[in-house]
This record gives C-alpha cells, structure tokens and sequence, in this order.
C-alpha cells in the first residue's frame, strides 16, 4: 500500500432517501475510489437519528444488532431490532417500533396507536447491563405523550372509575389519575441521549397535536381532544414528580414522546448527528485523514443547519481536513455549502429525468466519484 496519491479516506455519508441507504452510499463511493488508486478507505455512514439510524450505526461500529419482539404501533407483535455498542449502549430507532410507515394509511388513527414497543425495547437494552441509551425521535405514528412508552416502564394510570387504563392513544383520553410508584428504578441509572430535532412544547398552538395531529391521522375534533388530554396528563405526571417539562423545546415531539422521555431524566439533543457521530466515533477517525466525503439525497442551504454531512464537515473543519459533498442534487441557493465544504458536486451529469436518476443513482454516484478522484489524482501528481 502506498504510492505518491495514497490518501486516507474517510466515507460518511446519510442515506439518498427513496434510492440508496447510508450504508450503500459509502460502499459505492469506496468501491470508485479503490478502482481508481490504492488508498484506504474507511466507512463511517451517517444518520441525523431518524430513518436508518440503526443500519448507520452497525455499518460504522462494531456494534451488535439485537433482534427482538416488541408491540408495534397497532400494538400487534411485531419482529424489530436496536444497535447495541461495546456492550454499553443502545441506540434506539423511534420508527422502527412505532413508526407511521407501519401503519396503513386507512388505519391511521392516534386512538389506535401506541409507543408501548419502544419502553419494551429499553427494557431489554436495560437487562442486558446497558448504561446508555441513545433515541432517535422522528418518524413515529403516535400522539400518545409517551402513555405507552411510560407503561412498558411501569407507570399505571386510571380512569375517574379507578379502572386502570390500556395503553393506546385513546386512553389518554380517560386518565384522571396516574401512578409513578412502580417505574422501573433501573432508569435513575440509565443516562438517555434523545436525538430531537424540533422544539415544539407539549400542547398548544404550535404543541405535537396541532402540528403533527393530522399527519398521523388526526381530525380536527381529535386534534383538539388530544390537545386537551395532554395537558391534563402532563399535569398529573409533573406534579408528582415535581417539576415541569412540558414547555422545554421538544418536549411535544414524536407525538409528546419527547415530554416521556424528559420525565425519566432524559436529555433532549438537538443535532442527532452528533450524537450518531458520537456513537462511531467519527471525530477519531477523521483526526488522521486526508480527505473525507459526504453526502445526502439532496443539498441545500438547510444542510448547514443539524443534518448530517454539515456536522461531517465540521469535525473535519476541526483538524483541517478537506471534506468533498457529493449529492444526489444540489438546490439552487449553494453558495452557502460551496463555503462549507472544499467541493460540492450533484451525481446528475447529463439531462435526466428524476426517475432515470432514481433508477441509476448507485451508477451515477459511482461515476462522478471516479472523476472526482481523478482531478484530485492529478492535482497530486503536479
């Protein structure tokens, strides 16, 4: 190995949503550069904590990809799965047991739905000795404020009968008392890392009701009653505990399962990739680079602003490391992006139509690859 264009390559790219996974992004990047010249190439696929997190983060680490059964969004059993790290961590895809993408849209409805699975996912994280837990919220089907979440944990909540409730969305909607007495005391030990990229409250006018209702199926008399319902929830669980979250930013998202998990002393992150870049340890291995390449679907200003070749480009930008961007296309604002990053290049080489481009993306990448590594080659070689 070696040779006067030998360079250390470091391939962290998101997914090319609708085409290609994070995962295929990187290989078919350093598959063109390894035809091109004898480097080393090292994958580290990105993710912002929503869709292919979990893919993301077993292809960059040495992580552990636990398979269970948890309760899916309609509460039926569903086969799903999280990334464990060094036997410490777990990192936990929001969608992937509750996501809206399981529910047919015909069935969609926040009455129906539950975030039960994701509790019964920590709980087996928590028993095979996990500290860490890290969430990535987005992409879920519920507006439950976390009920179900909070019960596969142990919380017990009642309706003005003193009958204990289910633990579906249209419970939420009965609860007039609640009982915290039986939570699982593991979570006092358990630091939870929560990727949230939106800060809307609990309840209101811009509250995970309101906003985010009618995407899961909400009607406008729902919106209001789970509105409502919220509220009083909130209330129940915070004046029992003693303090109050449902006004911190993010506490409404995923459905209010941003509220849940701020009640059993998690940390809200904005920025999900950073903390997936933490889990892989991207900032070591981008120390001893020299060059690294990103990527994403499509890029434009708001890749400056938490998404995950932005955050690349920063950790690179720490130790002088040039980072290249290769898109499946670039917006048309990208003079903000050409400041960031030393070269921003769309896959799309010739006139395309958005399905040809669809089609061929994993060719097209592989392309503009190689003509980027041979202008750098060249420059090298002068």
């Amino acid at each position: 190995m070696g040779g006067e264009n030998y360079m250390k390559i470091v391939i962290a790219p998101d997914s090319y949503k609708g085409s290609l996974t994070a995962t295929e992004v990187a290989i078919t990047i350093s598959d063109a550069i390894l035809e091109t010249g004898d480097h080393q190439v090292i994958c580290k696929p990105m993710a912002d904590g929503g869709e292919g997190t979990i893919d993301a983060i077993l292809s960059a680490s040495n992580g552990e990809n636990i398979k269970l059964s948890t309760s899916g969004p309609l509460g039926n059993t569903i086969n799903t799965n999280y990334a464990m790290i060094n036997n410490s961590t777990a990192v936990i895809e929001t969608a992937l047991h509750a996501g809206l993408y399981q529910v047919p849209t015909d069935q969609r409805n926040p009455d129906h739905t539950t975030t039960y699975g994701i509790g019964e996912a920590i709980l087996d994280a928590m028993d095979k000795g996990c500290k860490q837990i890290v969430v990535g919220l987005g992409g879920s089907a519920t507006n439950d404020g976390g009920l179900g979440l909070l019960q596969a944990l142990g919380l017990k909540v009642y309706n003005k009968l003193g009958n204990q409730l289910d633990k579906y969305g249209q419970d939420l909607l009965k609860i007039d008392s609640v009982d915290v007495s039986n939570l699982d005391p593991r979570l006092k030990t358990i630091d939870f890392r929560i990727a949230c990229d939106v800060e809307n409250p609990l309840y209101g006018e811009m509250g995970a009701s309101a906003v985010y209702g009618p995407q899961k199926g909400a009607t406008p008399n729902q919106v209001l009653e789970y509105d409502q319902a919220l509220k009083k929830y909130a209330r129940l669980i915070e004046a029992i505990l003693g303090h109050e979250w449902h006004d911190t930013p993010g506490a409404g998202a995923a459905g209010g399962l941003g509220f849940a998990f701020l009640a059993i002393g998690g940390k809200l992150e904005s920025g999900g990739a950073k903390l997936i870049a933490e889990s892989i340890n991207l900032e070591e291995t981008i120390k001893s680079a020299d060059l690294v390449i990103t990527g994403e679907g499509q890029s434009d200003e708001q890749t400056l602003y938490g998404k995950a070749p932005g955050y690349v480009a920063d950790v690179a930008h720490l130790y002088n490391v040039p980072t290249i961007l290769i898109s499946g296309s670039l917006g048309e604002n990208n003079q903000a992006l050409r400041d960031k990053f030393a070269g921003c290049f769309s896959i799309v080489n010739r006139p395309l139509s958005l399905e040809d481009c669809m089609k061929n993306t994993r060719t097209l990448l592989a392309e503009q690859t190689k003509q980027i590594m041979t202008l750098i080659h060249k420059t090298r070689a002068r």
